[in-house]
């Protein structure tokens, strides 16, 4: 059976489902149909998750081999194939199931300011209308708890902002030339300089330009309750005026009712002081300058 030859391995609210999605794109590149299968991370366990909804990961994670082959079913003539599941980076048992079943896999890692990324993930959850804390140093506080109760994953908003210790048990049991890195604000600047970069690495055409119109999976906190949960969850107006609306249109109008609040400065400084350690480590690491992340310019 057909198996990857590339994993995006996290980090999680870093433009991992965008890369998916404009990755799918090139005519030499097989994605998944589904994004996020956590295999290498789960593979053989129960999953349990008990935090509030929680059940979708439970039910949507693979962890037997056949299904997880069956995700590639559809190979044809591609060139690279591929699956994008952030939990890989943060997974501590992901390196090594994976070197165990693609010894020669290549490795894409995408990397966010680690204060903006667990507000990213926050406004994730509210947004998805599972956070049940709308003050985020609330949730913060709750982290600990949550782990101790098995919520999953995406709710370690703190811990999954440790890169430098993550990517470093790639680093001991991958080579480094099989190992792509990238940053979140280049991506945001320049994604067609970075996704041509990431085709290169992939050996694939490297000309190919995606069609980048639609943004997927933006965060943020809905002004209008009512009206969001009319946009995105299942309904008789949404399944009526879906097919009037093109999917631009329709996710320009659900992003209009998303807004950002600012992280207050206070908890900003906390988090940058807990995150500095590591984020100096991490630059040595992957010999990139990271400063502007310890001087809080997004």
């Amino acid at each position: 059976m057909t198996m990857p030859n590339f994993l995006i391995v996290g980090a999680a609210k870093a433009g991992t489902t965008a890369l998916h999605a404009y990755l799918k794109q090139h005519p030499k590149i097989y994605m998944s149909s589904q994004k996020e299968t956590n295999f290498f991370a789960l593979e053989g366990e129960t999953v349990n998750f008990q935090g509030p909804g929680d059940k979708e990961t439970n039910d949507f994670s693979m962890v037997s081999l056949p299904v997880y082959q069956a995700e590639f079913k559809g190979v044809t003539n591609e060139v690279a194939i591929g699956e994008s599941s952030p939990l890989y980076l943060y997974s501590p048992k992901a390196p090594e199931r994976i070197r165990a079943h693609l010894s020669n896999v290549r490795l894409i890692i995408i990397l966010r300011n680690p204060v903006e990324r667990a507000y990213a993930n926050f406004l994730h959850l509210i947004r998805d209308d599972r956070e049940p804390h709308k003050d985020f140093t609330q949730a913060l506080q709750d982290e600990p708890k949550r782990i101790e109760e098995n919520w999953e994953w995406f709710w370690h908003y703190i811990q999954i902002g440790y890169y430098a210790k993550q990517i470093q048990r790639y680093y001991h049991i991958f080579d480094r030339s099989q190992i792509g890195i990238y940053l979140y604000e280049d991506f945001r600047k320049n994604p067609v300089a970075l996704l041509q970069d990431i085709f290169g690495f992939l050996n694939v055409d490297d000309t190919f330009v995606p069609d980048m119109k639609i943004r997927p999976n933006k965060s943020g906190m809905p002004k209008n309750q009512f009206f969001h949960q009319l946009l995105t969850k299942p309904n008789p107006i949404k399944t009526a005026l879906k097919p009037l609306f093109p999917a631009v249109l329709r996710q320009k109008i659900q992003h209009s009712n998303l807004v950002k609040p600012e992280i207050s400065p206070e908890v900003r400084q906390q988090l940058s002081a807990l995150y500095r350690e590591d984020i100096l480590n991490c630059q040595d690491l992957i010999d990139r300058d990271l400063s502007h992340w310890l001087n809080y310019q997004i």
